[in-house]
């Protein structure tokens, strides 16, 4: 079966600042690649940069953006130009067909209408390669523009080669970054004497190199059909060098498109479905893309071939691999646990990137984006580590490493808040963060109890049964935040009194992109605890049956303003259930937790049906690097990993007429309430 027919790679990009349908960009890359390529739509609306409405294009970027919240970094333009080339957003775009251009993970092809020129290109791990034709009389060019920072264009005629940097990033680390770059071209394809380049000031100059800001250079061409091949590196010019060496000697486009397709497809046939629809088969597979496109690898091999990386903390280069380009408060639900299935080898690589983060930085990484963003709350990687501790994906050693981070972060507080627990202090003394010390006070209380069962999960993994029952003790703190009067969580003065004049449907404040509604659940280990709290199984069922019921209202202002998070759940109407956004994914799957099977059934049936689909519009809010996307596959599969760092998953509803994964025949039939990771082995 040929799975990249069913795969929409523009899902979830109709989206804005103000309402997202996933906040997508449709990325043609190998599956965690270093390099992404995007076309260019709009690059005057910040991180929103295509839009799939458009009729105009300004090029083909090289992009790292993990989501328009976070922004991208060692971004370049490429476009194909006729004439006398444009110098800015405003000169160089030109009408395009979005039905007629090709948009794969494998291939991305965007005809120029104004230059009567098209630009086709397929990735490598930190490169592509690429084609230029052109149908017209006049100088073809291929520009390359700076998209922010200092960047160094310079052509060699003697090699053929351009090469520079750029030092384009949306948040500078303390040891500096660039990105640098090598182009290939046919030196005798090359019209040298008509090279131009041009500055901020938008001035054409007949010169073969440029630095600074704002910069742009145009290789003039001789020829209308051309062959250009490009590659990257963020340890060296040498090194992006060799890393075209390695990957694109002699590789033409469709070589390498073959390549690309044939690692894409082994990549989407590690799930295998039929299913009812063909909407549905597309939705699936769109998603199953999605899946692998993030974390992004941030390392290169050495001449001996061994992996290495440049860390952006003291500018060196260490040897293993990195990864960066996700955020744990959104991937640790889903995305990683999925990973724990049919990516094995993936997520002990991935493990061991964090790891080394760790040992470099000094913390565990939180929400990386080549830096430390710190942008969410919490150590959410506790679960991602447990996850792998249960499910034999990590190694003893790897363990023990990543338990001390665990531990260090769990008692530690960092003067830089990107790093660490925020309130840990707190925490520590009174059981609970204040909301006197922070915002967002009950999240932060309950992943750190949550944390602490991961701690717990992975000491016992080593053996390590001190440190196990200690972890264990804390994880109960979450009920000291619990209100009886009220059935939710509630923040708490360092006195012990809750905060005055409580109202369920404000969000912010003490929670976390919401109001208590979607945040007073989540207590993943320990779902018995929290229904003993309520009296007795029935009062927690009824308790969570109101999340459903009640109409999906909420009041804005602590924000000042409404977050498009609001807006996606009341457009999505599940009740209070926000299945836009992450910490209302594991809802639904308590009812079957609590052996209320058919509850779950009834509302996950119509979430996938009602709130996800293959097209531009495809998600019910940001699909975060994998995180809503792998929800939808699970529950597509009828199970779901309700608590991280336990070797089971919930059953669902199988939505699929059939599945196979790794190519063994998959069914939950059989199951009761609780679906072994055992079987998976």
């Amino acid at each position: 079966m040929n799975y990249l027919n069913y795969v929409n790679i523009r899902q979830g990009t109709r989206s804005n600042p103000r309402f997202s349908n996933g906040n997508t960009l449709p990325l043609t890359q190998l599956p965690f690649g270093m390099a992404s390529f995007t076309a260019q739509t709009r690059g005057d609306s910040e991180s929103w940069f295509f839009h799939p409405d458009d009729r105009s294009i300004e090029g083909i970027r090289l992009t790292h953006q993990p989501s328009p919240w976070i922004g991208d970094y060692g971004a370049l333009l490429m476009l194909v130009q006729s004439g006398k080339p444009g110098t800015d957003l405003r000169s160089i775009w030109s009408g395009y067909n979005p039905d007629k251009a090709i948009m794969t993970p494998n291939l991305l092809s965007v005809r120029f209408i104004k230059y009567n020129a098209t630009l086709s290109l397929s990735p490598t791990e930190r490169g592509a390669a690429m084609q230029l034709s052109y149908d017209d009389y006049r100088i073809p060019y291929f520009t390359i523009m700076s998209v922010g920072g200092i960047t160094k264009f310079e052509y060699n005629p003697d090699t053929g080669l351009l090469t520079g940097y750029t030092e384009h990033i949306h948040k500078k680390p303390e040891a500096g970054f660039r990105m640098y770059f090598v182009y290939k071209f046919n030196k005798d394809h090359v019209d040298v004497a008509n090279i131009l380049v041009n500055g901020a000031d938008k001035n054409l100059i007949t010169q073969t190199e440029i630095t600074g800001a704002g910069t742009a250079i145009h290789i003039a061409l001789k020829n209308s059909e051309t062959s250009v091949t490009m590659c990257t590196s963020y340890i060296s010019l040498e090194q992006a060098v060799y890393n075209h060496t390695s990957e694109l000697t002699d590789i033409t486009l469709k070589e390498a498109n073959d390549k690309a397709e044939e690692i894409w497809t082994e990549v989407l046939s590690r799930i295998e479905v039929k299913t009812s629809t063909k909407k549905q088969m597309k939705t699936f597979y769109s998603c199953l893309y999605r899946c692998f496109l993030f974390p992004h690898k941030c390392y290169e091999y050495d001449k001996a071939g061994k992996p290495v990386h440049y860390c952006p903390k003291d500018g060196k280069i260490y040897e293993g691999v990195r990864y960066t380009d996700t955020g744990f408060w959104d991937t640790y639900r889903t995305l990683f646990p999925l990973f724990a299935i049919i990516a094995k080898d993936e997520y002990k690589s991935m493990l061991e990137g964090f790891v080394n983060d760790y040992k470099e930085w000094g913390w565990l990484p939180r929400w990386t984006s080549m830096v430390e963003i710190g942008c969410m709350p919490s150590t959410l990687i506790d679960a991602v580590i447990a996850d792998a501790a249960v499910k034999n994906i990590a190694d003893e050693k790897l363990l023990e490493k990543a338990l001390e981070g665990m531990i260090k972060h769990a008692n530690a507080a960092c003067a830089d808040a990107r790093h660490g627990r925020n309130g840990v202090e707190d925490y520590i003394k009174y059981g609970y963060v204040s909301y006197e010390s922070e915002n967002e006070s009950v999240n932060l209380t309950l992943d750190a109890a949550y944390g602490d069962y991961c701690i717990a999960v992975v000491a016992e993994k080593l053996g390590r049964n001190d440190i196990k029952e200690e972890y264990l003790k804390r994880s109960r703190n979450y009920i000291n935040l619990f209100d009886k009067e009220t059935g939710f969580m509630r923040a708490k003065d360092r006195q012990g009194i809750f905060r005055p004049d409580f109202n369920k449907f404000r969000w912010g404040l003490d929670y976390t992109e919401g109001c208590a509604y979607q945040n007073s659940f989540s207590v993943y280990h320990d779902f018995e605890g929290l229904a003993r709290l309520y009296g007795d199984d029935a009062d927690f069922i009824r308790k969570i049956n109101e999340i459903f019921e009640t109409p999906p209202l909420y009041y804005a202002e602590n924000y000042k303003r409404e977050i498009h998070e609001m807006t996606e759940m009341a457009a999505a109407d599940f009740g209070q259930c926000a299945i836009s956004n992450q910490p209302s994914f594991h809802l639904p799957y308590i009812f079957a937790y609590m052996g209320i099977q058919h509850r779950t059934d009834y509302w996950v049936g119509r979430m996938c049906d009602e709130a996800f689909s293959f097209d531009e519009s495809g998600y019910p809010g940001d699909e975060d690097n994998g995180a809503t996307a792998s929800w939808y596959i699970f529950s597509m599969l009828g199970l779901y990993p309700l608590c991280p760092g336990k070797a089971e998953y919930v059953k669902g509803l199988m939505q699929v007429k059939s599945a196979k994964l790794l190519h063994k025949k998959w069914s939950n039939k059989g199951f009761n309430r609780v679906i072994p990771h055992s079987i998976f082995n």
